[in-house]
Parts: C-alpha cells; sequence; structure tokens
C-alpha cells in the first residue's frame, strides 16, 4: 500500500458524513455497527501503516544525520592534512607535503559528496514530515469519528429503546381508556346501575303490595261495618 493511498482513505473516512449516511441507511443501527467495525479495522491498518511511514522517515533522518556527521569529519581531515602538508612544506619536504595535500583533497572530495546526499535527502525528508504530520492528524481524527460513531450508536439504541416503550405505554392506555363505553370500567359502573334498578324494582314492588293489604282490611272493615248495620236494622224492626 502506497503512502498516498493510505493518506486517501484516513483523509476520506476522517471527513466522513455520519448525519448524512444515517439519513440514507434502512436500518440505522446495523449500520452503525458496520461503521465501527470498518473504522476500527481501518484504524488498525492504519496505524501499522504510519507507523512504518514514520520508520522510514527515522531512517531518513538518521542516514542525513550520518552524511552531515560525515561530511564534518571529512572536512576536519582534510583542514589537518593540509595543515601538516604546510609544516613539511615549510620543513623543505615537499614530497611529503604533496602527499598530505593529496590526502587533503581526498578528504574535501569525500566531505562534498556527503554534503551533496545530505542535500539531496533533505527535500524527501521534508515531504515525508509533511506526510507523517497528515497521517497522524487523519488517524487522530479518525479515533474521534470512531467515539462519535459509537456515541451516535448508543444514543440511536437509547431513543429506540424509549419509543418502544412509549409505543407499549400508548398500547396499554388505549386499552383501558376510561371514556369509553365499552371498556371495563364503564362496563362495571353498568353493572353497578343494573343492580341499583334491581333494588329499586324490589323497594317498589314490595310497597306496591302492602298497600295492597290495607286496602284489603280497609275493605273487610266496610262490610263489617254494613253487616252490623243491616243487623241492627231488622232488631229495630
Amino acid at each position: 500500500m502506497t503512502k498516498q493511498t493510505i493518506l486517501g482513505r484516513v483523509t476520506q473516512l476522517a471527513k466522513a458524513n455520519i448525519n448524512a449516511l444515517l439519513d440514507q441507511a434502512e436500518d440505522p443501527q446495523k449500520m452503525l455497527d458496520q461503521l465501527i467495525r470498518d473504522y476500527t479495522a481501518n484504524i488498525s491498518e492504519a496505524e501499522q501503516a504510519v507507523a512504518a511511514t514514520i520508520g522510514n522517515l527515522r531512517l531518513m533522518e538518521q542516514d542525513h544525520r550520518e552524511d552531515v556527521d560525515a561530511a564534518r569529519e571529512w572536512g576536519d581531515k582534510a583542514l589537518a592534512a593540509s595543515r601538516k602538508a604546510d609544516e613539511l612544506r615549510a620543513a623543505g619536504s615537499a614530497a611529503e607535503a604533496d602527499t598530505f595535500d593529496n590526502l587533503a583533497k581526498v578528504a574535501l572530495g569525500r566531505q562534498l559528496q556527503s554534503e551533496k546526499e545530505a542535500k539531496t535527502a533533505e527535500p524527501t525528508i521534508a515531504a515525508q514530515t509533511e506526510v507523517v504530520d497528515k497521517l497522524k492528524s487523519g488517524l487522530d481524527q479518525m479515533k474521534n469519528k470512531l467515539t462519535e460513531l459509537k456515541s451516535k450508536r448508543d444514543e440511536l439504541v437509547a431513543r429506540a429503546k424509549s419509543a418502544q416503550a412509549q409505543n407499549r405505554m400508548m398500547d396499554s392506555v388505549k386499552n383501558i381508556n376510561v371514556l369509553d363505553p365499552t371498556s371495563e370500567l364503564s362496563r362495571f359502573e353498568d353493572k353497578v346501575r343494573r343492580e341499583e334498578a334491581k333494588a329499586m324494582g324490589k323497594q317498589e314492588l314490595a310497597a306496591s303490595s302492602l298497600d295492597a293489604q290495607f286496602e284489603r282490611l280497609d275493605s273487610l272493615g266496610d262490610s263489617a261495618e254494613i253487616e252490623a248495620r243491616l243487623a241492627a236494622l231488622k232488631t229495630a224492626s
């Protein structure tokens, strides 16, 4: 996997619009679960890739430091050889002086080569450093996005459970609606009213029967009075 591909994937995932994805999903909870699995796997893969990229950068930085140190060391050797040549030439040893001057030239050539290698590596190191910074930033954004995904999922599950509980409650309330004449309470009230009416009917019936008995008693009293008066008339005649 190339660094550019890694950077592209990390950037794309870090910029993903979770709300837009949820709006398009038929089952948001399942989609979030899948996104969480995908992000977790991608973060693990990205961490390995970023670690490898950082490792390569550190090797280039180490090589660059070695080239810089080598250039300085060859410069010191060239200076030492040149000074020795000057001393020998001043002492009349021209042949030996030339030898040390040649050594100084060799050292200067090595110094120049090390400087070129160090300079050539600098743009690559700078570019690689920028890539690493972007990868680190993108990886941090992915981790934040994963936290957001988990939070969204927990919120969605909680809302779903709350909605289910409200629906169950509304179904229960609908089944015991006290304003419904067919409800259990209304039926019980009707039963009580019928029992009360039945009791009133019995009371009224009992009262009617008692009145009739008193009327019969009164009627018997009148008959006796009539018989008594008839007997008195017969006795008088």
